[in-house]
């Protein structure tokens, strides 16, 4: 359901694809382009790329292929999206909300690496949170919590004072096992449960709340 809510939080954790930029366009293209090298559907593919790692990904519509012949391709994959920013823009209300968050607690979390989430920043125009979780900071891809349970670490919150912003499946469950507050983003979130959802960004509004909490206005 679209939300009408006021949440507290002391940090916030963002994803980036879906969630603050719009690469489905990048994503597509790339995407379908692996799909159609290995034989796969691509509608079915698309089902399960957003918000994993690529390599994740590729384990799971390539079962029976060695995870090392996985991460070789993920590399590459990772180069072609990097070099593929047409198309890339913001997520409506994203410069507004990104701006309000100067001086609080908030990191990105990302299942993209430092060249991709920078590239894709940039193209939409975005300032990057000076505290970033990216590929290379974790072990294991969204859905697994690791990544925003890192985030809170770096900035010293406990995870039940956390609230992520996400889009896809796997980051909505990540934030979820993490024991964090969901709040979605866009069409895809709404079939995932969040905890709340809402059309984009600008259905979000941030207030600094004089005890250290960040009240979110939502909906």
């Amino acid at each position: 359901m679209t939300a009408t809510a006021v949440l507290t939080a002391r940090a916030l954790l963002l994803d980036m694809d879906g969630t603050l930029v719009n690469s489905d366009a990048s994503v597509e293209r790339v995407w379908r382009r692996w799909a159609e090298r290995h034989g796969l559907d691509g509608d079915e593919v698309m089902k399960v790329v957003h918000g994993r790692q690529g390599y994740a990904s590729m384990a799971l519509l390539l079962p029976e292929r060695p995870m090392e012949q996985n991460h070789a391709d993920n590399a590459r994959m990772l180069a072609e999206e990097t070099a593929d920013t047409d198309g890339v823009v913001a997520i409506p209300g994203a410069p507004e909300f990104l701006a309000s968050l100067r001086g609080l607690p908030h990191a990105l979390v990302t299942s993209a690496d430092v060249p991709l989430s920078t590239a894709r920043m940039a193209a939409a125009g975005l300032e990057q949170p000076g505290v970033r979780v990216t590929a290379e900071s974790v072990g294991a891809s969204k859905p697994d919590p690791e990544g925003f349970l890192k985030g809170a670490a770096e900035l010293g919150v406990d995870p039940a004072d956390c609230v992520v912003f996400e889009d896809s499946g796997a980051g909505i469950a990540a934030g979820r096992a993490a024991g964090m507050t969901v709040v979605g983003i866009g069409p895809r979130a709404a079939a995932h449960e969040p905890d709340v959802v809402v059309e984009d960004l600008t259905k979000v509004r941030v207030e600094a709340g004089a005890d250290g909490t960040i009240r979110l206005h939502i909906g």
